[in-house]
């Protein structure tokens, strides 16, 4: 199985499936999101925009060749939507985490996680110290993460709601505990290797959420 992450641009609007094709909840905020009449066309002038100005804002996962999958996060002046949260505003050292998407096909390999770890690495990259992202216990919500799935990729409650708390991630701390993980698998299969047996070319997690 081969995976690839690329970045979110344009021309892979078309990749999306589901809600998510058409959905403007984090991109046109509260107000101007009651009044859309074309959501598409407003996806891809907030998309476009947002690559003028900051730059790429998300990520894609393809495996095999055929998407599986994506994450989108932005800085909050980008975002209209994360005002309208009760436990607004986000730090200024942070990018909103707006929304993630693993197709049901592809659950359970691990593709949350990776996503998670490819847009920590892009923020860290821009300057950026922190993901945060507003959680939502009840589910109920469609465009909000659940708090479930924001805890198992490592975030931590920076403020706490009954409804959307705020979620956090420390970019160095993440990317640290990637490189610490990996360092224990080569120490793992060092004495394997050095019996000249073949290894897997990868493993998949368990504790990926399936986000529709």
């Amino acid at each position: 199985m081969g995976r690839e992450i690329l970045p979110f641009t344009v021309d892979r609007l078309s990749d999306l499936t589901g809600s998510c094709a058409s959905c403007v909840f984090w991109e046109l905020g509260p107000a101007l999101g009651r009044r859309h009449a074309k959501p598409r066309d407003d996806k891809q002038a907030w998309l476009t925009s947002t690559l003028l100005e900051w730059g790429t804002p998300g990520r894609v996962v393809l495996v095999d060749g055929h998407y599986a999958g994506h994450i989108m996060y932005a800085p909050p002046h980008l975002v209209p939507r994360a005002l309208a949260f009760p436990t607004a505003p986000v730090s200024r050292d942070a990018v909103v985490l707006v929304t993630a998407r693993i197709d049901p096909e592809y659950a359970g390999q691990g593709l949350g996680r990776v996503l998670v770890q490819a847009a920590a690495k892009d923020v860290l990259r821009r300057g950026h110290r922190a993901l945060e992202a507003y959680g939502s216990r009840d589910g109920r919500a469609a465009c909000v993460l659940p708090v479930d799935f924001l805890l198992a990729v490592g975030f931590r409650t920076t403020r706490e709601h009954a409804a959307y708390p705020r979620l956090r991630l420390d970019l160095r701390t993440a990317l640290r505990w990637r490189g610490e993980v990996e360092q224990a698998v080569e120490r793992l299969l060092a004495p394997v290797r050095g019996l000249g047996v073949p290894q897997p070319v990868g493993t998949a997690h368990r504790d990926d959420i399936s986000l529709n």
